[in-house]
């Protein structure tokens, strides 16, 4: 009579290998964040992780392109439009030197809306 040998393997100790090498990022996500994340994941109609929903939508946020920002030659015309507008509604009682003050604050702005970029 032949005597079988059993041959068990040992189950590997730890926890299973990882999807691979890469950084782990933990985030901490609010009620209605994690709410709008499990709606867009069931508008897409497939079977999918928050996981691998976060990182769809990062791929989609990190390809969509942003407003571009309007150029010198954009704010130059700006300006121009907005001298015509108000010399139309300037008080032409005033002197000269005044009513071209009175432009020059009004084109400048407050205080508050100035670039603070400059300054740095």
């Amino acid at each position: 009579m032949v005597k079988l040998i059993r041959v068990t393997t040992k189950k590997k100790l730890g926890r299973p290998a990882t999807t691979g090498r890469g950084i782990q990022v933990g985030e901490r996500w609010h009620p209605p964040e994690i709410a709008a994340i499990d709606k867009w994941i069931a508008s897409q109609g497939e079977e999918m992780t928050r996981g691998q929903a976060i990182r769809r939508l990062v791929e989609l946020g990190l390809t969509v392109k942003s407003a571009a920002r309007p150029t010198a030659k954009a704010a130059a015309r700006a300006a121009e439009l907005a001298a015509k507008a108000i010399d139309k509604h300037a008080d032409t009682s005033a002197p000269s030197a005044e009513q071209e003050s009175r432009k020059n604050r009004l084109l400048k702005g407050p205080s508050v809306f100035w670039d603070v970029r400059k300054g740095m």
